[in-house]
């Protein structure tokens, strides 16, 4: 059974904009300085008018209070998305890792949170945004954990303990998390094609851009014909400059379409 499928709000892009960014799946902490080193590299040399954060950025988001620690990576990490957010406009969609990021941090970093799906007008056509990770419904147990994380009293409650303790647990979490891909015991499902077509449909979008999957391919969900248009779906590349051979890039949309852009010199 497809889930529900949710509301989606509409962003229409300012007539001056020229091209976008889709960017996800940095899994950014302090222990891969080389990943947060090609961000940064990217976000100071993009000739985008807008970056499209598609979910997890970080690999784990403890909290919003985290960016106010003396010497927090968050905090040094909202600096940089400061510095960014000047000469591009940033817009964040929550993942599965991040999903606690909040309006303090939207506040402070000069970023616009998005809704899950959101449809990005742009350049005459309709664009379906999203992490993805909501369509991977064969990951039964992900989506029960996800139905209980996105609750916001839920949310509350573990906001509500303290900074140090929340940190802990993001530890473990990462932690089994690597266990698992290092054991090759962890399950990742793929996106259900049936339940991204139903979003495209009640989007009225012909193409849906996600991440969550480290999965990068472009997918033909529904060929033209009958006086139906196509439907796709564009899947984003995750980011790991310590990975051989190293991973960064994007969808980049502008009048010539959609591209992918590889930041690794080949």
């Amino acid at each position: 059974m497809n889930p529900p499928v949710p509301d989606v709000r509409e962003l229409v892009a300012p007539s001056g904009w020229r091209a976008v960014d889709f960017v996800s799946d940095l899994h950014l902490d302090a222990a891969h300085p080389a990943t947060v080193q090609a961000f940064a590299d990217y976000l100071a040399a993009t000739p985008a008018d807008a970056v499209f954060l598609l979910g997890d950025v970080f690999e784990v988001w403890v909290g919003d209070d985290a960016i106010d620690e003396p010497g927090s990576f968050e905090g040094a990490c909202c600096e940089l998305l400061q510095r960014a957010a000047r000469r591009t406009a940033l817009f964040f969609l929550h993942g599965n890792r991040d999903f606690l990021v909040g309006q303090g941090f939207a506040r402070h970093c000069g970023v616009t949170l998005l809704d899950d799906p959101t449809v990005l007008g742009f350049l005459g056509r309709r664009w379906l945004l999203s992490h993805g990770d909501a369509l991977c419904l064969q990951d039964v147990d992900y989506q029960r954990f996800r139905a209980v994380a996105r609750n916001p009293q839920w949310q509350a409650q573990l906001l509500a303990r303290p900074l140090a303790e929340r940190r802990a647990q993001g530890r473990s979490a990462r932690a089994e998390s690597e266990s698992r891909k290092q054991s090759g015991t962890g399950f990742y499902a793929d996106v259900d094609a049936a339940a991204a077509q139903a979003w495209l449909q009640a989007a009225d979008a012909p193409a849906l851009i996600h991440g969550h999957t480290h999965r990068p391919a472009d997918h033909v969900l529904r060929a033209a014909g009958d006086g139906r248009p196509a439907l796709s779906r564009h899947v984003l590349t995750d980011w790991d400059l310590d990975a051989q051979p190293p991973r960064a890039g994007l969808l980049r949309l502008s009048a010539q379409g959609l591209e992918r852009v590889d930041l690794i010199p080949s």
